[in-house]
């Protein structure tokens, strides 16, 4: 079993003079439907402690996660969560739209703080790195990213900003709000989901929010399986894309009638 996450990390920043540390990490990247979420959570190293409990959102079970939302809520000075949906992929590529969800989050955080630094997952600033999108598109997205759909299309999530812990219904927030795009440092670490206790922490927020958007898809779409795979790309996923063809919500550029795959422990492991 692995070690529980820290602030170790978001401590050490200290002695570069930030005090406010936002941890900030993304889900359903991998997704074949459906939006990519990106979550923020801010802490003050000076002041915060410890919250037991919390572990990269991969790592717990549904009930689990549901019920550390609103204790991380509390627990951080700010926190939010952002999303680019299927169209908005489709249209600029996976990096763009991961960019542009961020800084929406990034967007609700103002609301109540802004942060001195941000520490994010990977090994590459996806966040702040405008310039660099490009190479690394196809990396992130063996299946390719271009063209794309009509606006009426992406799943009501064109826009869409989670301001402060909720879904909001104003759209492009993340494009008004002073302090729209993240302007702080950003320390790209890996494996800082599984480390560092601010990056879990927005991880969770960003699952919960995200999980129950492709619920609510699920009903409008049965035969996709959304409420047990999240969009991600199971075997059933997989057959039903064959058997009834693409959904509004799908991102309509990728491989999605690609020929279907064994499933594996880690794909259920690492994306459900």
């Amino acid at each position: 079993m692995s070690k529980s996450p820290t602030l170790r990390y978001e401590r050490s920043l200290k002695s570069s003079g930030h005090r406010l540390v936002a941890g900030c990490d993304e889900v359903g990247r991998g997704s074949l439907a459906g939006p990519v979420s990106v979550g923020m959570v801010v802490v003050d190293v000076t002041a915060v402690r410890a919250l037991k409990g919390v572990r990269d959102s991969k790592l717990l079970t549904v009930a689990d996660r549901e019920a550390l939302v609103p204790r991380i809520r509390r627990w951080a000075v700010s926190y939010g969560v952002g999303h680019a949906g299927p169209q908005e992929i489709d249209d600029v590529g996976l990096m763009v739209a991961l960019r542009r969800a961020g800084n929406r989050a990034w967007a609700a955080l103002q609301l109540h703080a802004r942060p001195d630094a941000v520490v994010l997952d990977g090994n590459h600033d996806w966040l702040s790195a405008k310039d660099q999108a490009a190479l690394f598109e196809s990396l992130a997205d063996p299946d390719g990213v271009a063209g794309g759909m009509t606006d009426a299309d992406d799943g009501g999530f064109r826009g869409d900003v989670g301001a402060v812990g909720d879904l909001s219904d104003a759209a492009d927030v993340g494009d008004v709000l002073p302090g729209a795009e993240c302007t702080a440092p950003v320390y790209t670490k890996i494996k800082a989901d599984m480390q560092c206790l601010s990056v879990a922490a927005a991880s969770v927020l960003a699952k919960v929010e995200r999980d129950a958007h492709m619920a609510e898809l699920a009903t409008a779409y049965p035969q996709y399986g959304w409420e047990m795979n999240k969009g991600y790309a199971t075997p059933a996923h997989r057959k039903a894309l064959n058997e009834y063809g693409p959904a509004m919500v799908h991102r309509r550029s990728w491989n999605l009638m690609a020929p279907q795959v064994e499933e594996t422990s880690d794909e259920m492991a690492v994306e459900l």
